[in-house]
């Protein structure tokens, strides 16, 4: 009966254990203190009525539109259990998703752009 060869467990080389030297880091262009937002994400967004219902009326930027759905998912415990990134629509939400009851982050996105002029 043969018996299979053991394997080595001899150290590797050395040069394969050093890591390469980091390359120098460059110097940002603008502090950040100095970096403007973008004006489009910035622009005052007119809601549609069934978005108003959920994060109120008052045009707003698209970026807080986003943080306020989000707050109402938080608070209405609506993000799926098993899988975080999708949300479960309760009514007011089901109307803005277009009458599904799940859907994902990123399709929470496209279907709330749609509800933004």
């Amino acid at each position: 009966m043969a018996t299979a060869p053991k394997k080595s467990t001899a150290a590797k080389p050395a040069a394969a254990a050093k890591k390469p030297a980091a390359a120098p880091k460059k110097a940002a262009a603008k502090p950040a203190a100095e970096r403007k937002p973008n004006a489009a994400f910035m622009k005052p967004m007119t809601i549609s009525p069934t978005l108003a219902a959920v994060i109120g009326a008052a045009p707003i930027p698209r970026t807080e539109v986003t943080k306020k759905v989000w707050e109402y998912i938080k608070k209405h415990n609506l993000q799926d259990a098993e899988n975080k990134r999708n949300i479960n629509a309760d009514d007011k939400l089901k109307a803005v998703f277009g009458g599904k009851k799940q859907v994902s982050m990123f399709e929470m996105t496209k279907l709330i752009s749609g509800h933004l002029s």
